[in-house]
């Protein structure tokens, strides 16, 4: 549903809002590893949510990213909006650019429906909701392999 770069966005941010709750910094490596995806393009996934505010980052030794209050406050569907756009909230399920009220494809009532679920629970779901979850084990960014 989402892309790949999105998908990591996504667990990035949480990540580094569970790992830097209590004021640390989290480095590119520490994020790469959590959440199992490569090094160098979670690091150009990071620079954009930096470059957008939806991250923050200091350079240095004691460097690495973290979010600021504000931040910890954005919903996943700013996540989403920052690196796929909002066409996952307003295209045509099937890709057809003419699909419309007026020109509706075969699966654009229900379709639209489907599309207002999402965008409500990602608009609803804030960063800092899952450490609860996380930190209980209820919920998981990546399997440990035993």
């Amino acid at each position: 549903m989402f892309s790949k770069t999105c998908e990591y966005a996504i667990r990035a941010v949480l990540y580094i809002a569970q790992m830097s709750k209590n004021g640390e910094k989290v480095s590119i490596k520490s994020i790469s590893k959590g959440i199992d995806s490569p090094e160098h393009f979670i690091a150009k996934i990071l620079q954009e949510l930096s470059k957008k505010g939806l991250v923050q980052s200091l350079k240095g030794p004691t460097g690495g990213f973290y979010l600021s209050e504000h931040s910890k406050k954005h919903s996943l569907a700013d996540i989403v909006k920052a690196i796929d756009g909002e066409k996952i909230f307003t295209g045509c399920g099937l890709g057809i650019g003419q699909c419309s009220e007026e020109f509706p494809c075969p699966i654009h009532n229900d379709f639209k429906v489907i599309r207002k679920k999402l965008f409500d629970l990602l608009q609803k779901t804030k960063v800092n909701e899952f450490n609860t979850q996380l930190e209980a084990k209820l919920a998981f960014l990546k399997k440990n392999h035993t």
